[in-house]
């Protein structure tokens, strides 16, 4: 299939400041065998068009930069979004991107990158992790910390893409087929969603559409779990209203595109909730390959679904994405 377009694809810069932040995350998390350190916008592209995708919106996972003084945190996320507006620039209707904020306890800095990002760079939307810092002092998404900064992708309608954090576990790597992105981000993304839905910050920002990676991690399965216990701890939602909110997410395929997870997600979220993702070049074009062919094949007797998933459902959420396939098609 062609006209794809590709929700989860990361920019990895190999030199800068940016550069070093990818370099030390990897040796932190145990991703040492990811093609990212040798990355070029012109190596997405080669794949994007190898795999039939369109257009790939970009994106960095959120926070890497925590241990960063305030003002080199700053930094950091102007030279990743003036990057990404220049790559957009440089390959028209190849990208799109989900600018990268500060991390959002300096919420002066937040708001001001998302103001610059997407009102002179014209961004798609942001990229927000679940948790900013770690231990006791961390901040989760749903934190009354970051209710200046939702009230403002509330009001904007702003899209939020929401990457799993990338903090090892307190325990090691239970092996080398185990390091934290295989083991840990997924569980992270859950956390997300259900911070955001008990807290009640989905519900009282409902203009801010957001996406969860990687299908929501381990979402689909442990709603329920949330919606039955979380009445018993105080939360005031009832059972009906937590799956309600939590069906309320968007959910892209990257790294997940399987049988099992898309029966889950089909029976979960409406059908244009659900949208494509492939995770390059975190993951090499073989890999990305094989879980795009299964979202292929799990589709394959129902065409206008698939070219929904690939597609239609992010050209509805992404005006200016949509634009650019409009003007392809003549």
């Amino acid at each position: 299939m062609t006209g794809r377009i590709d929700l989860h694809h990361h920019l990895f810069p190999p030199t800068g400041l940016v550069g070093r932040t990818m370099r030390a995350l990897m040796e932190r998390t145990g991703w040492t065998n990811s093609p990212v350190t040798t990355w070029t916008p012109e190596k997405s592209v080669e794949f994007m068009d190898q795999a039939g995708i369109r257009t790939a919106v970009l994106s960095l996972p959120n926070d890497m930069e925590q241990a960063a003084p305030m003002a080199e945190r700053r930094a950091f996320a102007r030279e990743v979004n003036t990057l990404a507006a220049e790559i957009v620039d440089t390959h028209p209707g190849r990208f799109g991107f989900f600018a990268h904020l500060p991390t959002p306890t300096d919420i002066d800095g937040a708001l001001e990158e998302l103001r610059h990002a997407c009102d002179v760079l014209g961004a798609d939307g942001v990229t927000l992790t679940n948790v900013y810092g770690t231990g006791e002092d961390a901040f989760s998404l749903g934190d009354k910390a970051f209710e200046p900064l939702w009230a403002e992708l509330d009001r904007r309608n702003a899209v939020v893409f929401v990457h799993g954090e990338q903090t090892p576990g307190h325990n090691r790597a239970p092996n080398r087929f185990l390091p934290v992105p295989v083991s840990e981000v997924g569980n992270e993304t859950y956390k997300a969603a259900a911070d955001l839905v008990t807290s009640g910050r989905k519900r009282q920002y409902p203009n801010a559409r957001i996406i969860l990676s990687h299908s929501g991690g381990s979402t689909p399965y442990l709603a329920a779990r949330v919606a039955g216990l979380a009445q018993l701890l105080g939360c005031e939602l009832t059972p009906e209203e937590i799956i309600e909110d939590f069906r309320t997410f968007y959910y892209e395929t990257a790294l997940s595109g399987f049988e099992t997870n898309l029966v889950a997600l089909e029976s979960f979220v409406p059908p244009e909730q659900i949208m494509f993702g492939t995770d390059f070049p975190a993951v090499p074009p073989n890999v990305a390959g094989w879980y795009t062919n299964n979202v292929d094949d799990y589709f394959a007797d129902r065409n206008e679904h698939l070219r929904q998933v690939m597609s239609g459902n992010a050209e509805r959420l992404l005006p200016r994405i949509a634009a650019w396939g409009a003007d392809a098609r003549g």
